[in-house]
């Protein structure tokens, strides 16, 4: 709560008596507080000051404290106003209540009774400015800065998420992996009118069929072996928001069943009960799979790709849009370089065009692990050609005459050194999951050095 002396209150009330016994004991309390006799007095006091709350009497010769909230409300629609009232008067209180007035309280009161009624609305004031203030920020946010790109190819996609953004419609996002399906699924919902509530990732490719089920739709107390408690699934997290659902094209015949009824029926029923539960949320699928193909084989519901496919977002390869290529890597040295509080200027001219010439099979999320790696292992203030991983730099850092298998033994060497034997990242750097290189590891018998 903020501090009581930055708390400006005005009593509103005929009686003297009312006025100073509670301004002495507002005062008293810390609060700054000013007195009117009447509505007029009080819209007078309002053309030259401000105020947080206003205690206002309902029962007032002239203008009534109703006719006075009407005017604050159109001068200022959000202050808080609380009406004190005699009980023969409560049900023009609340009248005054479904105007805008934020409570009312009953004469004689208890003190303390008001000043609950004071923190209270304090704390309201508080909480709704914050939310303006964070809505703001969200507002700010909802720009594409995190897609970074000039060329035409990217232009257009971002020219679709302006098109589909504001509506309700499903969007299947196609893109090899590594594109950037997510940031755009973000994107889409950062600029909707649903961006102020959640959006809830799902990667199905991820997930068996019997924990993505549970994961979905949530599960009952006992519904299965280890549900010792009630979960809500993904389903309801998202509802007044958005669900994402990456590498929608793994998902089993069964769980495509399950979707499509709930992308119909808009409800859902948790695994081991039988309460249909309604959900409000808007998808946005995304796959680097032929559809098209899995639909002819069998292998995925015509009827659900048709639900799916109302609106499609293709996003380009790196390899189709190499002009974006130095903005990328501009973005993610600025990041990394910061992250690791390194001073690296930029890339040689060298380097760069190594990065531009390389086809990132990959795509934007193999040249970020690039740039990572790059800015590890840098050792002046510029990145050159063997900062640069192996593929990309062809070998440079490496002398001839090695066999293959000993240049993949010395890389993984080198940059499992680099990283402080890091498992998590060296996988990363290198393209490869932890699993793979532990398996690297023991092949080569790799051992980290004695510090």
């Amino acid at each position: 709560m903020a501090r009581k002396d930055h708390i400006r209150i005005l009593i509103v009330d005929d009686e003297e008596i009312v006025r100073r016994s509670l301004g002495s004991w507002f005062r008293e309390e810390g609060y700054a507080v000013d007195v009117a006799a009447s509505g007029k007095d009080a819209l007078q006091k309002l053309t030259t000051g401000q105020w947080d709350i206003f205690l206002i009497d309902i029962k007032m010769p002239g203008m009534d404290g109703l006719e006075l909230q009407r005017k604050i409300k159109q001068m200022h629609p959000r202050s808080t106003v609380i009406i004190m009232t005699a009980y023969a008067s409560v049900e023009t209180a609340v009248e005054a209540m479904k105007q805008g007035a934020y409570d009312y309280i009953v004469k004689p009161f208890d003190p303390d009774d008001l000043e609950h009624l004071i923190r209270n609305a304090v704390e309201r004031k508080q909480l709704m400015a914050e939310n303006v203030q964070l809505r703001r920020k969200i507002d700010e946010m909802n720009q594409f800065h995190e897609i970074v790109g000039r060329s035409p190819a990217i232009q257009r996609v971002l020219e679709q998420v302006r098109l589909v953004a504001q509506s309700d419609t499903t969007v299947l996002i196609r893109g090899e992996s590594g594109t950037g399906k997510e940031l755009i699924a973000r994107a889409i919902h950062a600029n909707s009118p649903r961006r102020y509530m959640p959006i809830v990732v799902v990667n199905c490719g991820a997930l068996a069929e019997g924990i993505l089920e549970s994961e979905l739709f949530g599960h009952e107390k006992g519904a299965f072996t280890g549900a010792q408690y009630r979960r809500k699934g993904k389903f309801e997290m998202a509802d007044g928001g958005t669900l994402f659902l990456d590498e929608i094209g793994d998902i089993s015949l069964k769980t495509q069943i399950d979707l499509l009824r709930v992308l119909e029926e808009k409800k859902i029923c948790r695994v081991g009960g039988n309460r249909l539960i309604p959900v409000d949320f808007r998808l946005i699928a995304a796959t680097n799979k032929d559809l098209e193909a899995m639909v002819a084989e069998g292998r995925f519901r015509e009827d659900l790709y048709y639900r799916l496919n109302v609106f499609s977002i293709a996003i380009p390869p790196l390899r189709e849009r190499r002009e974006d290529i130095p903005l990328l890597v501009e973005h993610f040295l600025h990041k990394f370089a910061r992250s690791m509080n390194k001073s690296i200027a930029g890339v040689s001219p060298a380097a760069m065009d190594l990065l531009i010439d390389y086809d990132w099979p990959g795509n934007v999320r193999e040249l970020q692990n690039a740039i990572e790696r790059a800015v590890l292992v840098c050792k002046t203030g510029e990145i050159q050609p063997g900062d640069l991983p192996f593929q990309v730099n062809g070998g440079r850092e490496f002398s001839p005459g090695r066999t293959l298998a000993d240049v993949e033994r010395q890389h993984i060497e080198r940059v499992l050194r680099e990283t402080g034997w890091n498992i998590s990242r060296a996988a990363r750097l290198l393209g490869i999951d932890r699993v793979t290189l532990y398996n690297k590891i023991k092949k080569y018998q790799l051992k980290r050095e004695a510090s």
